[in-house]
């Protein structure tokens, strides 16, 4: 099966098989069943092989998987370990708490600029890097290779952002704003609603009173 006709679901559940196997590689366990991802994982053991048979046969019958291999290919799937370069456009909250994460450095992923329109914020530094005009956008990105464009700005001005970086040629959009953007055919988004996270704990805290 070509691995861009696999569903969302399957796509959303494998960063998730990842961490998992980081963990077990971390611990020195060299092989994992289904049944045992399963039961760590809280999810059907059925339903992570048909995953995982989306993208080949990885396991073998009666012995499970190589924990190193499978991290390895789901690596190769998710694109980790490639080199990406980003800017982030907003420093507010948000962009600023972004900018500060380490851990994106350890996957690839490097915050190479951030950008404001904000006269207050433009020159401040934020680990170690200076908030730039919006200005300097344009000729940033054409200058420095960038792959990834990072939305961190208010709702009404996500689109708009999105249109510039696409036009900049930016490949892929990470979009924190409140609202989906979109892009033409050819470029990779990824809408971000922080808020959906904590209804659905509202909804299992909510079930869970309701059915004590």
């Amino acid at each position: 099966m070509q691995e861009n006709r696999i569903s969302d679901a399957v796509i959303h559940r494998l960063p998730k098989y990842y961490r998992y196997l980081s963990e077990l590689e971390a611990l020195g366990i060299e092989r994992v069943s289904s049944s045992r991802m399963s039961h760590d994982m809280n999810l059907n053991a059925s339903q992570i092989r048909r995953d995982l048979n989306c993208f080949g046969g990885f396991g073998q019958q009666g012995y499970g998987y190589q924990v190193g291999r499978l991290k390895q290919e789901i690596m190769r799937i998710l694109g980790i370990g490639s080199s990406y370069r980003a800017v982030i456009v907003g420093a507010g909250n948000i962009g600023q708490a972004l900018l500060k994460y380490r851990h994106f450095a350890d996957e690839g992923y490097e915050i190479v600029a951030v950008f404001d329109a904000d006269p207050n914020l433009i020159g401040r530094e934020v680990a170690g890097r200076p908030i730039r005009s919006m200005d300097e956008l344009p000729e940033f990105v054409k200058n420095n290779g960038v792959d990834i464009g990072i939305i961190a700005v208010p709702k009404p001005f996500a689109q708009k952002t999105a249109d510039m970086l696409v036009s900049l040629g930016v490949k892929g959009i990470w979009n924190f704003a409140p609202v989906d953007v979109q892009v033409r055919r050819g470029v990779s988004v990824e809408n971000v609603h922080l808020s959906d996270s904590l209804y659905i704990l509202s909804y299992h805290m909510r079930d869970q009173r309701e059915n004590n």
